[in-house]
């Protein structure tokens, strides 16, 4: 190898490495990124009905959504809102020790390390800001997060593979 390809390979491998810690700083700068979400609503349930209070500024947003049948809604767990709650990586699931031990994020658990839900539920009316719904997993005064129509083909899977304990009872 001559001098002038051995300075043309440690100029790239600097410049490799320099790619591969700038390329680190990026990762760790969105690793130690936070962010702030703020509940578009409320859960509501009173008189044996289900409700999704949203706030007066988002209800154009509800433009057309009673042309649909279901929504995905998303839903802060509160309820569970501790350190000690969103530390939790591991679970029976169900809350049941028969289960086995498995990850958070191969569960449906309430702990988790953000404490995000998203439950189906079906439209039972859309009016001004309040999306009526038969019913949701959710606590009454819950702050809902999101709102998305359920649209068959883009949110079903074929082929999906469970444990047996996720199995429908």
């Amino acid at each position: 190898m001559g001098t002038s390809s051995l300075v043309l390979s440690v100029v790239v491998s600097m410049v490799f490495v320099q790619v591969q810690a700038m390329r680190t700083e990026k990762t760790e700068e969105r690793a130690a990124r936070s962010f702030v979400v703020h509940p578009i609503g409320q859960v509501r349930k009173a008189g044996g009905r289900t409700l999704i209070v949203l706030e007066k500024k988002y209800q154009p947003g509800l433009l057309g959504l009673e042309g649909f049948s279901h929504i995905q809604v998303f839903w802060w767990f509160d309820k569970n809102d501790t350190p000690q709650k969103r530390s939790i990586l591991q679970v029976h699931p169900r809350g049941d020790p028969k289960n086995p031990l498995t990850g958070v994020f191969a569960a449906r658990a309430p702990v988790r390390p953000n404490l995000i839900a998203l439950s189906l539920c079906k439209i039972v009316s859309v009016k001004a800001n309040v999306v009526e719904v038969e019913k949701i997993d959710a606590f009454e005064g819950t702050p809902v997060l999101d709102i998305k129509p359920y649209a068959p083909g883009q949110d079903s899977a074929t082929g999906v593979k469970v444990p047996e304990w996720a199995k429908p009872k």
